[in-house]
């Protein structure tokens, strides 16, 4: 599974951005897909879970702190996962990661449960 971000970019606090996760060889409905992050100076951190989607796409999963700012969808058509971020705060500024999970039976929130990587794509969120 190759899998690209884009729609990175640079907005003011407050603002909104979507990021895309197109899949190159493989299916987004065939995973679990999860969004995570990594904030600037947390090279040496694992990256953070934001959110996630379910292989067959009736649920989602978020971080607390995502909570009712990032929503996550998917056009099967596009072989496209979405993550929209709304009410962005200078704190979300990051570089943006997806990832697919070949266990379908979960929602993994952790680096280790997901299988295949993009490339990440960055957000900066100025004040």
């Amino acid at each position: 599974v190759q899998l690209i971000e884009t729609g990175g970019g640079t907005v003011q606090a407050g603002g909104s951005l979507r990021l895309s996760c197109e899949a190159f060889v493989g299916r987004v409905s065939d995973y679990t897909m999860g969004w995570f992050r990594r904030g600037p100076g947390k090279e040496r951190e694992e990256r953070e879970f934001v959110g996630a989607i379910t292989w067959n796409g009736d649920k989602t999963y978020y971080a607390d702190s995502m909570k009712g700012r990032f929503t996550i969808s998917r056009d099967d058509a596009k072989n496209t996962v979405y993550l929209q971020m709304n009410g962005l705060k200078t704190e979300d500024t990051a570089t943006y990661y997806c990832a697919a999970d070949l266990n379908r039976l979960r929602i993994g929130t952790a680096e280790f449960e997901y299988d295949y990587w993009g490339q990440g794509t960055q957000v900066t969120v100025s004040s």
